[in-house]
């Protein structure tokens, strides 16, 4: 099949590099600009430009393909890109620009060429975790399981027509960025079988259910602090949910630590909220919501990330001094 392809970063590249070795016309990829990146800020092509220019194919990387938006000719070239390519589908992977209409209307099928549309490869189960950041909110939320759905986009938030769907573990020690992975081939394999399906006219449609309906929000930073009145597993599904980005973070004598690892303690608590409760050369224990949060990795500003023993001998940390914005000796609720 002629093919093409919207994604911008690694999850999305996964699957273009699929296809491409799946033997299918890359005609045309769309992706995000170059970006400022690293410490000298420079201008980084996306991981998706950097695969289709190491072969040959052609690219476009409009600003907005909004046509009465704030750069009018950015989407205008994009359209004609897309009418030249004379593609029988385009796939999209967290691409970072939301298609309008007239992109949708451009891949219809038509009397003379029998298109497929704009198929989406979405990291979740859907309607489960629809929108930006699913693969970090399934595990913030504590699901057994997340997935792929390669999705027939229609002008809603991921609520368009279901073609192939699995299912895959969560495990306790899945990062966003193990994680991320992991979804990330299981999508490139799926896009791939969905277009085998579409060659052979037996890929079917469903209708999301209307029940089970959730929103997978965007990631903040400000939602990196961990807020020590939580319990234990909370917050460790928080530091799994948030690495490696925005990574969470708690203040100790002014300074903004990264927890890259923790694990929930068994037992209870009673110290006051951000303790640390007891000291070992492999760990840190903090005084969580009637609960125990034990510290394995982290970062000092500047630094870089350290097993706890390695951090301790950076900074010889003490029983009693408290993490956060709860104050040694104050109460409880």
């Amino acid at each position: 099949m002629r093919i093409i392809f919207a994604g911008t970063p690694e999850f999305a590249r996964v699957a273009l590099e699929r296809l491409h070795a799946a033997g299918h016309t890359i005609a045309l990829v769309l992706t995000q600009p170059d970006r400022p990146a690293g410490r000298g800020m420079k201008l980084q092509a996306s991981a998706v430009k950097q695969f289709a220019l190491e072969h040959g194919v052609p690219v476009v990387q409009p600003r907005s393909l909004r046509l009465d938006g704030k750069y009018p000719e950015d989407a205008a070239a994009a359209r004609q890109a897309i009418a030249d390519a004379q593609a029988d589908v385009m796939v999209v992977a967290a691409y970072g620009l939301i298609l309008p209409q007239w992109v949708l209307d451009g891949m219809a099928p038509t009397p003379t060429h029998r298109k497929l549309g704009c198929l989406n490869i979405h990291g979740s189960l859907l309607p489960r975790l629809r929108g930006a950041a699913p693969i970090h909110r399934a595990i913030e939320a504590g699901d057994m399981e997340t997935g792929v759905t390669i999705m027939q986009m229609d002008a809603g938030l991921d609520t368009g027509d279901m073609l192939l769907w699995q299912a895959l573990p969560i495990l306790d020690t899945d990062t966003t960025a193990t994680l991320h992975d992991k979804v990330a081939d299981l999508g490139a394999s799926l896009i791939v079988q969905a277009l085998e399906l579409a060659e052979r006219g037996v890929l079917q449609r469903t209708v999301q259910p209307q029940q089970g309906v959730t929103y997978a929000h965007k990631i903040e930073k400000h939602e990196a602090t961990i807020d020590w009145n939580q319990d234990a597993s909370t917050i460790v599904r928080r530091v799994r949910a948030f690495n490696p980005f925005p990574g969470a973070s708690a203040q100790l004598q002014g300074e903004t630590i990264k927890v890259w690892c923790a694990q929930v303690q068994p037992g209870s608590c009673t110290a006051p909220l951000g303790q640390i409760v007891a000291l070992a050369p492999e760990y840190i224990d903090v005084a969580a919501i009637n609960s125990i949060v034990r510290l394995t990795e982290l970062q000092r500003p500047g630094g870089k990330r350290l097993p706890v023993a390695d951090f301790l001998r950076g900074w010889p940390l003490q029983v009693g001094m408290c993490f956060g914005g709860t104050p040694a000796g104050a109460g409880r609720t």
